[in-house]
C-alpha cells in the first residue's frame, strides 16, 4: 500500500496511530505535548483491546522517547525498554561514544558485537521472553525498533552486507524542488546535532557514502530482528492465528534536497512501509492506493471484532486486505509545523503545513495557526515522481484544482 503518516515526525505520528484521531484533533503537531493533554479519556488502540480482555504489551518504542510520553494505561503491564538511555548499549557500543555521557556522539557506529549489544537486539530477546509468557492468552504485543533511526548503529555484519562503493548510486540530487518556497526545507538540523557532522555547510561525499551505508545497515539488522520474531511465533504454534502489522512512524531524507532528515511535507519524509500478514488476510498481494497510519487503528477492529462505529479519523482497510476492494480512499494528508524549531521546542507552532497527496499530485497550503488563513501554496505533480521536482502553484490554470484540494483538507483535517 502506498502509506503515508500524519507528521514525519515521531510524537504527533505516534499519538495520532495509537489514538486513531489527526493530529489536529489530539493538538499534538510537536516533540512536547502528550495527547491526554488535549484528550484525557481517549482509548487508546492498545488499550481498547486491554478493555476486551487481552494482555497488552510493549517492548520497545511505541509511544515517543521520553517517560513523559508513555501511558501507562495503555498497557496491562509496565512497558520494557521504551526510553532510550545514553549509556552503553543504547544508541553505542564503543567507549568513546558514550564516555563521556552524551546523547549525539558520531552518526554512524560499527562494532563487531552480537545483536544484543545495541537496544533494539535487547527489545527482540524481551519480545521473544514476552511471547514465550503469552502462550496461554489472547495477547496485543507492540515491539518498537528504534533503527533506522540516527545514530546509524548496527553490529558489523550487517554493514557487511553491502560494500560501500554500491552507494554511489544512491546519492541523491540536492537541488531543491523548483520554485519551492526556502521555510519549507530545512538545515538537516537532526543530523548536524551529531559531533562529526558540521554545523553548516556542505556535507562532503565521503561522509554521505557512509550515512547511506549505515542506514542500510540498519535496516538489515531490524529486518533480522523482525525474522527473529517471526520464527518464535511460528515455533509456537502462534504464526497462523496472530496479526501482523508492520509500519515506520516516518520517512527520511537519505540527502536528496540537500536534506537528512524528516520534518518535511515531502514524499520522503511521509511515504512510509505498511505492511499486514496474518488470517483473513490476502497473501502476497501488493497494494499502490493511498492509505494513512490512522487507518490501522480502525482496520485492526475491524479485523478482530468486526467494523465498529468511532469517532475516529481513519478508514478500516479490510476490503483491501481481502481483496474485495482496489482503493477505499484517493487521500493521504500529512502536515508539519514551521519555524523548524517549533517542532522541537514549542506546543503552539507559528504555521502549519497541511500537505495532500493523491495519485497524480501533491498540494501543500501553509496556514497562520492564529487565524488559519493561507499565506502559500506549492503543487506538484506525482504521477510517477519519487520526489517533487517543480513547484507549479503559481500557474494560473492549476488555480481551480488547488481550491479543490484546499477543500479537502479543510474537510478532513479535524
Amino acid at each position: 500500500m502506498n502509506a503515508y503518516c500524519q507528521v514525519g515526525l515521531s510524537n504527533p505520528s505516534r499519538a495520532s496511530l495509537m489514538t486513531g484521531m489527526r493530529p489536529d484533533e489530539i493538538k499534538v503537531w510537536t516533540l512536547k505535548p502528550h495527547f491526554r493533554e488535549e484528550k484525557p479519556n481517549v482509548v487508546t488502540l492498545p488499550q481498547f483491546y486491554k478493555e476486551k480482555g487481552y494482555a497488552t504489551r510493549a517492548v520497545g518504542k511505541i509511544y515517543h522517547d521520553g517517560a513523559y510520553h508513555q501511558d501507562p494505561v495503555s498497557w496491562s503491564n509496565p512497558s520494557v525498554l521504551s526510553v532510550t538511555r545514553d549509556g552503553r548499549g543504547h544508541k553505542y557500543v564503543l567507549p568513546e561514544n558514550y564516555m563521556p555521557k552524551r546523547s549525539k556522539a558520531t552518526t554512524t557506529e560499527n562494532a563487531n558485537v552480537q545483536d544484543t549489544a545495541y537496544i533494539d537486539g535487547k527489545v527482540c530477546q524481551a519480545a521473544i521472553e514476552l511471547l514465550n509468557q503469552l502462550t496461554d492468552s489472547t495477547f496485543f504485543l507492540a515491539v518498537g525498533f528504534r533503527r533506522p533511526h540516527l545514530p546509524f548503529s548496527a553490529p558489523k555484519k550487517y554493514w557487511d552486507l553491502y560494500e560501500r562503493e554500491m552507494f554511489k548510486k544512491e546519492l541523491k540530487n540536492p537541488r531543491r524542488p523548483a520554485r519551492a518556497p526556502d521555510f519549507a526545507f530545512h538545515n538537516s538540523n537532526e543530523l548536524r546535532g551529531y559531533e562529526d557532522i558540521g554545523e553548516l555547510g556542505v556535507i562532503r561525499e565521503e561522509k554521505q557514502l557512509e550515512l547511506l551505508h549505515g542506514y542500510f545497515a540498519s535496516v538489515s539488522y531490524i529486518d533480522a530482528q523482525i525474522g527473529k520474531l517471526i520464527a518464535e511465533l511460528k515455533r509456537l504454534g502462534r504464526y497462523d492465528n496472530t496479526i501482523i502489522v508492520l509500519y515506520s512512524d516516518n520517512g527520511f531524507h537519505l540527502g536528496d534536497f540537500g536534506l537528512w532528515g524528516k520534518t518535511t511535507n515531502y514524499e520522503a519524509s511521509v511515504n512510509i512501509p505498511l505492511i499486514f500478514c496474518g488470517k483473513g488476510i490476502e497473501q502476497g498481494a501488493i497494494n499502490r492506493s493511498m492509505v494513512e497510519l490512522i487507518d490501522i487503528y480502525p482496520t485492526l477492529i475491524d479485523l478482530t471484532h468486526g467494523e465498529m462505529k468511532s469517532s475516529h479519523d481513519g478508514i478500516s482497510l479490510l476490503p483491501i486486505l481481502k481483496g474485495k476492494s482496489s482503493k477505499v480512499k484517493s487521500y493521504a494528508l500529512s502536515q508539519i509545523v514551521r519555524p523548524y524549531q517549533d517542532a522541537i521546542n514549542s506546543r503552539s507552532p507559528d504555521s502549519m503545513g497541511y500537505s495532500l497527496r493523491t495519485e497524480k499530485y501533491r498540494y501543500i497550503e501553509w496556514r497562520n495557526t492564529k487565524n488559519m488563513s493561507v499565506f502559500a501554496r506549492e503543487l506538484y505533480r506525482m504521477d510517477d515522481a519519487l520526489s517533487e521536482k517543480e513547484n507549479i502553484a503559481s500557474d494560473i490554470k492549476n488555480e481551480a484544482l488547488m481550491n479543490q484540494f484546499s477543500d479537502i483538507v479543510n474537510r478532513i483535517r479535524k
